[in-house]
């Protein structure tokens, strides 16, 4: 037996523009969706950690705390490696954590590059805050979340998802400097402008373990290197970019510099209280740069982007590390009904599955409930 301590939820997310440029140093501009993993713990009187996720109702994990520092989690499921990874992290950095159930509910889709992962690791790693260590401040809590990913599930993320789960605030995208770990709350008012943000959810699987991800992070520091810079963050012209003799690496500079640059002039016009329907281009030209300089999409994602520009989308691009995942498309109201229609056709011509699709608005973050 066990007294219920609470529950907390934390959100998934939407990057509007950004993509591949946290773990080169640069700049991201998601907003936090108002799905996300809600956490209800219940604290116990024996050393142990059990996880229970209505998601996957038969692959409950019992682990006792003495246990969880000796590895051997291979035969667990892959997504208890994620709240384990948070347990075990706060331990290693001196928090002491007791007893525990944890009963995990998801709404973000898996798989769908709207980060599912970080809003379950941040989700667990708030709850763990405020049961055990009060003091631990957000950006400690990013990195715990990050770690967990990186280390304990083998994801070499950047910060990105983590920083928005934790940090967004309704009605408002995160405007983040990785660098220095600045951030601004951009206000993003589509219902004042006519406007909606659909998510196209595409069931293309998004997976980043299978190592593109890693190849992307790794051809990356290769192309700095030759740069001489410490990241590509540091080059700002994208005519140095020409320099690189590797064609893959000129491309995959080329993308995160141009990102970087996207990135600042949609927060620089959002700042300045234009109509949202002038970043529009400077989405699909992301999309564009993702798909042909980084060449991280895939046969789905393309089809739901050309599909809703063709229907009057203002921009279109996927969202997520790619390789499979969502498409976010800017639209007005009243074309909502159109383009999503249009998408749904181009899927069935294509032989695809129907896309699950959303509209979003900026959500809060990280949050407990009771």
């Amino acid at each position: 037996m066990g007294t219920a301590a609470g529950r907390w939820h934390a959100p998934g997310r939407v990057n509007l523009i950004g993509e591949h440029t946290d773990y080169n140093d640069g700049y991201v501009l998601p907003m936090a969706l108002p799905l996300g993993v809600t956490c209800s713990a219940t604290l116990l009187r024996e050393p142990v950690i059990r996880l229970r996720s209505r998601q996957a109702p038969c692959d409950g994990v019992d682990m006792t705390l003495c246990d969880l520092g000796t590895g051997g989690w291979s035969e667990l499921p892959t997504w208890a490696h994620y709240p384990l990874g948070v347990i075990r992290e706060f331990e290693r950095r001196g928090h002491e954590v007791r007893g525990l159930e944890l009963e995990l509910d998801g709404t973000v889709p898996m798989g769908a590059g709207l980060s599912s992962s970080a809003a379950l690791s941040c989700a667990v790693a708030i709850t763990l805050r405020d049961l055990f260590a009060p003091g631990v401040r957000a950006a400690e809590i990013i990195d715990i979340a990050r770690t967990a990913e990186n280390v304990y599930v083998g994801v070499p993320t950047g910060v990105l998802d983590q920083s928005a789960s934790m940090l967004c605030t309704a009605g408002h995208l995160l405007f983040l400097d990785v660098r220095t770990q600045e951030y601004e709350q951009i206000p993003f008012e589509l219902e004042r402008f006519g406007l909606e943000l659909l998510v196209f959810d595409t069931g293309s699987p998004h997976r980043l373990v299978d190592g593109e991800y890693a190849a992307r992070r790794a051809e990356c520091a290769a192309a700095a290197e030759e740069l001489d810079v410490l990241f590509l963050r540091d080059v700002t012209d994208l005519a140095e970019v020409e320099r690189l003799a590797d064609p893959v690496l000129r491309r995959r500079a080329r993308h995160v510099v141009g990102e970087n640059a996207r990135v600042l002039r949609v927060a620089e016009k959002l700042r300045a209280g234009a109509d949202p329907r002038d970043i529009g281009p400077i989405l699909t030209a992301g999309h564009v740069s993702l798909r042909d300089d980084f060449e991280v999409s895939a046969p789905e994602l393309d089809t739901a982007v050309d599909s809703a520009l063709r229907a009057g989308a203002h921009g279109a691009r996927m969202t997520g590390g790619g390789f499979g995942g969502s498409v976010i498309a800017l639209v007005d109201r009243e074309a909502a009904g159109a383009v999503i229609a249009t998408v749904r056709d181009a899927f069935a011509r294509m032989g695809f599955d129907a896309p699950r699709t959303f509209e979003v608005t900026p959500a809060p973050g990280a949050h407990r409930l009771v």
